[in-house]
């Protein structure tokens, strides 16, 4: 599902928004080895893909984001292995063609004041064209001013139909 010029997708969902977003799960892990192996295996086996990971790490802990290609599933793996998590509402944005792609989405979302908070490429790429996931201090209107602008935005739809 795409968002953008001629798009007239509803996107009303099961958490009561109305707009394309990508959940990002945010788990903390003690810093010690194996820790990242051990909940990357919990997927094996199911349908659940890792699309987009990122690591934040410090002397006592991890932080370990996680894009899922399916997020209800994956959320319930992540709590039956008892890991403490946050869920986060990301946009997902296709990069435009062009030599300078992220500067287009940056200036999209500077002339709106809209501040990213966290970005980072998608390592499977919806549609077959490169991919970031951003979290941003107000999703509803960079969803609305990057649509507006005729960036491609997708959704955990989107994510599902990559195999």
């Amino acid at each position: 599902m795409s968002s953008g010029e001629g798009s007239h997708t509803d996107f009303a969902t099961m958490r009561g928004r109305d707009y394309p977003t990508i959940r990002q799960f945010t788990v903390f892990l003690e810093n010690r080895v194996g820790q990242l192996l051990e909940v990357v295996r919990r997927f094996d086996g199911s349908k659940v893909r890792i699309v987009a990971l990122s690591i934040n790490g410090a002397t006592e802990c991890a932080f370990v984001r996680f894009l899922l290609s399916h997020p209800e599933q994956g959320r319930e793996i992540l709590e039956r292995a008892g890991l403490a998590m946050i869920e986060s509402d990301l946009i997902g944005v296709e990069l435009p063609a062009g030599e300078q792609p992220l500067l287009q989405v940056c200036t999209a979302l500077l002339q709106s004041e809209i501040n990213i908070v966290q970005a980072y490429p998608l390592l499977i790429r919806p549609h077959g064209r490169p991919a970031v996931a951003l979290m941003v201090d107000n999703t509803e209107f960079a969803l609305e001013t990057l649509a507006g602008k005729n960036f491609h935005l997708f959704s955990e739809l989107d994510l599902q139909e990559i195999e």
